[in-house]
């Protein structure tokens, strides 16, 4: 059975009616929110995903001055933000259309609050497979460095100590392994020292 890391969230919920906050926070278990904020219009909201990162945007249109749907765009453009827009139901079809692309989840008015927690869930779980790919890629990123780093101080050895390519590797490699440090370290210490 696959069990599944509970992922800490950090909410935005917009909307001209404070009701929706309540609700949001339930549909996820409370000790899966780190916080939960509230904006009633897009311009507090915009700044609001300017200065900080949500993981989850919930938005409930029409807002103040506009549709909702700019904003939902704008949000889910931000790196890694699933974002949630609630539309009338008169609007929704051509809402899907326009911002499904953008990977915006769309629920409709009236909707029954289990609609809400399943696509509170969703977004849940959205979130944690995008943590675990940005882990992936940090790792990847991070492996990328060190062999470039090492690959750098290959051709250092190479240059200057007359070495072998081969030799090179061998030598980095056995250097890291007598000192017990890291290949990468042993690398940048030979940069170091050039």
């Amino acid at each position: 059975m696959h069990t599944e890391e509970q992922t800490k969230h950090s909410i935005l919920t917009v909307s001209g009616k404070k009701e929706l906050l309540p609700l949001v926070r339930r549909s996820l278990q409370n000790e899966c929110i780190l916080s939960a904020e509230y904006a009633n219009d897009a311009a507090s909201a915009r700044r609001w995903i300017l200065e900080r990162y949500y993981t989850i945007v919930v938005i409930n249109a029409p807002l103040q001055g506009e549709s909702g749907v700019e904003l939902a765009i704008d949000a889910a453009c931000q790196c890694s933000t699933s974002v949630l827009l609630i539309v009338p139901g008169g609007i929704y079809a051509e809402t899907v259309e326009r911002v499904t692309g953008f990977g915006v989840l769309v629920i409709e008015k009236p909707f029954p609050v289990l609609r809400l927690n399943r696509a509170m869930r969703f977004l849940s779980a959205h979130q944690a497979r995008l943590q675990k790919l940005e882990e992936k890629v940090r790792a990847a990123e991070a492996k990328v460095q060190e062999i470039m780093l090492v690959d750098k101080a290959k051709f250092f050895l190479v240059e200057h100590r007359h070495m072998t390519e081969d030799e090179a590797h061998r030598y980095i490699g056995k250097q890291a392994m007598d000192r017990g440090m890291s290949r990468k370290r042993i690398a940048q210490g030979i940069l170091d020292d050039e």
